[in-house]
């Protein structure tokens, strides 16, 4: 694609440079969005993410007149629209003008504040190779069509911006397998060494113990037995933590063998298909290692129900026991870390994480997310 004008070539250089410069995705659309918009005759614009069900996630946008920026740009949500529409059946292939847009249009219609007299607007997808991400949205006041050199400009801004997107995610694909590859050799070494010198000293204790006929000396031995075989516990715990054991064969079975690992009683209940991305398994899976070791540790019970429940929308996981509870900070402060990292790793993928509980009643871990 050529874009002669020498202004226009200007400006694909600097936003080409905003780009490379960026290492967080939001932050570098933003801004080079807001770069094209300044140096163009367009006056607002938006980007939604697409994944691959189709569902849409508006990520992006500047300059939004208030009728579009309504309850939290309600009307650019949802609804129905031609440029979404064609992205999902993959027709749509390069910059185009938009006849109507039906969310623009609702919008309208609601009365509930100023357009600012844009109807309609020019739409690309965003994308590097075969790879989709989503559409990227200008618009213009009183505009209905735009011109060709205006859709080339556009189309070499999403050319851009597709490849920046793609640099990024790849970034983070190799921060992330280095961030195994080091998980993987910590619980290597925690397994080598210090879990190996535990079974030693449970060796050893149990030696003594049958060694001499003091009683004394007998129980001294069984309570270093006792405690190395909790701290063997914990260390095994930990290092199912660093390094999950079992996720190739699925999500239940790894959470089955945690809980085994645990002596904890499990029983789970699944409701709809069991097939998640790698991030959301994982995430489910370090919540359950967390609210599993909470019943070990304060529960007072060794038993535990599972309800997962999936949906075309959403993933509803609920952990229960019937131990002693505790009470809820009306506050809503988190009562510990271990908690506090059951929310933060729900949050980390636009979930929630909420409990229930009472004191000598259980307690019910409530986590939701976006499917």
């Amino acid at each position: 694609m050529v874009v002669n004008d020498h202004s226009n070539i200007t400006l694909l250089k600097e936003i080409a440079e905003l780009l490379n410069e960026e290492t967080e995705l939001i932050p570098m659309l933003k801004g080079a969005l807001k770069k094209f918009l300044a140096g163009t005759n367009f006056s607002t614009g938006w980007i939604f993410f697409i994944n691959e069900k189709g569902k849409i996630d508006l990520v992006v946008h500047e300059n939004l007149p208030d009728g579009l920026c309504y309850n939290d740009c309600q009307y650019l949500k949802k609804g129905g629209c031609w440029c979404v529409s064609r992205f999902r059946r993959n027709e749509l292939k390069k910059a185009s003008n938009i006849i109507e847009c039906q969310r623009i249009e609702n919008a309208i219609e609601a009365k509930v504040g100023d357009t600012a007299g844009i109807t309609h607007h020019a739409t690309v997808p965003l994308q590097s190779g075969n790879e989709r991400f989503g559409i990227l949205n200008v618009a213009t006041p009183n505009t209905v069509v735009f011109t060709e050199e205006e859709l080339e400009l556009l189309e070499s801004v999403a050319f851009q911006m597709g490849s920046a997107i793609k640099r990024i995610y790849l970034t983070k694909q190799e921060q992330e397998m280095a961030l195994v590859r080091e998980r993987n050799r910590l619980a290597r070494d925690l397994h080598d060494s210090v879990n190996q010198l535990l079974f030693s000293v449970t060796l050893t204790a149990r030696a003594g113990i049958e060694m001499t006929d003091n009683i004394e000396i007998k129980e001294t031995f069984k309570e270093i037995q006792n405690l190395t075989q909790s701290a063997l516990t914990e260390m095994r715990a930990l290092i199912w933590q660093l390094r999950p054991q079992g996720l190739e064969s699925g999500l239940i079975d790894a959470i089955k063998a945690y809980a085994e690992m645990l002596k904890i009683k499990l029983t789970i209940n699944v409701s709809g298909v069991i097939q998640f991305p790698s991030r959301v398994e994982e995430t489910l899976f370090r919540i359950t290692q967390e609210a599993l070791n909470n019943v070990r540790k304060h529960s007072g019970v060794m038993e535990a129900m599972i309800y997962l429940t999936v949906t075309q929308t959403d993933i509803l996981l609920v952990i229960k026991d019937e131990g002693r509870g505790f009470k809820i900070d009306q506050n809503m402060n988190i009562p510990s870390i271990g908690l506090q990292s059951i929310r933060d790793r729900a949050t980390a993928i636009g979930g929630t994480a909420e409990w229930v509980s009472e004191i000598g009643k259980g307690t019910e871990l409530f986590v939701r997310l976006p499917y």
